[in-house]
């Protein structure tokens, strides 16, 4: 595929950036990607390699080197062909995916890998530029009706599958506007959401139906889980009038942080703080929304979800931003002979780092520290990993002075609520409990119900939830119908 001389000849081209003084101004998209000419370049470094580990390596198994030789070939009408084929939404994926394909890349075992992110990334740039991505309605109705419970990347790409095979699709999301994470979880600065309200727009026109603020189940007391719900639907609602419900949501439960002093004022959430801004980013008015400026941030969580705080905090204005990771830190560089074509455990230093953050590692916060019943600070120590446990390195206390303290240790589970009210068994981990095994796959225990997603298999990559909506969308079409055209 591409340039059988091709990685020999060329390097690999990153997309760029805007400079940090720029970007930090504003909450729109700073990455610079790749024109015509670098895309093709990257394309003509794909190797004739026999077997495409990025294929297996992407989660859905995007058709890669087949793309990747059209983008080469100049042909881009039949590359955004190919990559719809396996892939609702590659303006969502282009833009957040860690691309473990690029990690699985034959050429990443002695050299830099292919751009593969990048290319797809121009693909449907240049696709939506060009009309080339109109709405597909489906030529014959079937008569079914299916309820499609969240409306993040598994529910949207579940909808949508199910709307071509002919289904009435209706989709139900709790919050005000139509995303799931992708709307409220993922800052404007990294996916602006106007790539989501495009697809919106093209799925109405393909029939499915949205509503919005509606909550599906009961919102157990308490929660700190954001909603904007204004109507609540009943389980036996939605049995009694589709004849299949599949259940999308989210991970939404945040992993908290007990210790001493966690009641002081100051200490929220990741997903308390990154959805206002997001709405505010949309035009609305939030009365005291939560905010970095003038402030001492600690992010304690070191993952994607840490580095969003980051980079939401530098844009506020913070006075300085720390962010903590349990873990030791890992190599610059990783060991490929021993994790090819795996992901691999290395540094990684995300654009929201490079715009200001201090980065702790080994760290456990042990206690918080408050005045007035405001969070001042916090009690460190270092850590090491010993038998399978983290144990204290004595002599390395220490306190960092804080006015905002930001969770961001990733979500144990989806809010019960909502399989309880369905009476949808859960697995160890509190997901539905759902096989994805091709016959009867993602079918709860419970009739006609079916689950996908982070509800079903944990907080995950919205590679991951794609691929997954997608696959259920084909047992369900089954589960309706006999059969199913529709993609494995």
């Amino acid at each position: 595929m591409g340039k059988v001389t091709g990685f020999m000849e060329y390097e690999r081209i990153e997309e760029g950036y805007a400079p940090v003084p720029d970007r930090l101004k504003h909450y729109k998209e700073f990455v610079v990607g790749l024109d015509d000419q670098q895309a093709r370049i990257q394309g003509a470094r794909c190797m004739d390699c026999g077997m495409p580990f990025c294929n297996s390596g992407c989660p859905v198994n995007n058709i890669i080197p087949d793309f990747n030789d059209l983008v080469y070939q100049g042909d881009w009408k039949n590359a955004i062909t190919v990559l719809h084929s396996t892939n609702n939404f590659p303006e969502f994926t282009g833009r957040i995916c860690p691309a473990p394909c690029e990690a699985a890349c034959v050429l990443n075992v002695n050299d830099d890998p292919v751009g593969i992110k990048s290319i797809e990334h121009a693909i449907i740039d240049r696709a939506w530029a060009e009309g080339w991505v109109p709405a597909q309605p489906a030529k014959h109705k079937t008569g079914k009706k299916v309820a499609v419970v969240g409306s993040g990347p598994a529910g949207l790409a579940a909808a949508q599958q199910l709307a071509r095979a002919g289904h009435d699709v209706t989709v139900f999301e709790k919050n005000d506007r139509i995303g799931g994470l992708l709307r409220y979880g993922i800052p404007d600065f990294k996916m602006e959401k106007s790539h989501i309200d495009r697809r919106v727009e093209q799925m109405q026109a393909e029939g499915v139906v949205f509503r919005t603020g509606v909550l599906v189940g009961a919102m157990p007391a308490g929660s700190k889980v954001t909603n904007w719900a204004k109507e609540t639907v009943s389980a036996e609602q939605l049995q009694a009038e589709f004849d299949a419900v599949l259940l999308t949501g989210g991970a939404e439960q945040s992993r908290d942080l007990p210790v001493p002093g966690r009641e002081l004022d100051g200490i929220h959430f990741a997903m308390e703080f990154l959805p206002q801004q997001n709405k505010v980013n949309a035009g609305d008015k939030i009365k005291g929304q939560l905010r970095a400026d003038g402030k001492h941030v600690i992010v304690i969580g070191g993952g994607d979800t840490g580095s969003d705080c980051v980079g939401t905090s530098n844009r506020h204005g913070a006075l300085s931003v720390t962010q903590f990771e349990v873990m030791p830190q890992p190599p610059e560089q990783e060991n490929k002979p021993l994790v090819w074509p795996y992901w691999p455990l290395k540094l990684r230093t995300s654009s929201s780092h490079e715009e200001g953050c201090v980065r702790e590692f080994a760290v456990s916060t042990k206690e918080f520290v408050g005045k007035n019943g405001k969070v001042t600070g916090l009690k460190t120590v270092h850590v090491e990993f010993k038998d399978g446990k983290f144990v204290e390195v004595p002599g390395t206390e220490k306190e960092y002075k804080a006015d905002l303290v930001l969770l961001a240790m990733g979500f144990t589970n989806p809010v019960a609520t909502v399989l309880e009210a369905f009476g949808v068994d859960k697995d160890a981990r509190g997901n539905a409990k759902a096989t994805t095994d091709f016959t009867g796959g993602y079918a709860t225990n419970v009739p006609k119900v079916f689950a996908a997603g982070d509800m079903r298999r944990g907080q995950s990559l919205v590679v991951w939830a794609i691929r997954e909506g997608r696959q259920a969308a084909r047992s369900v079409d089954e589960f309706l119908m006999g059969y199913s055209d529709l993609p494995r």
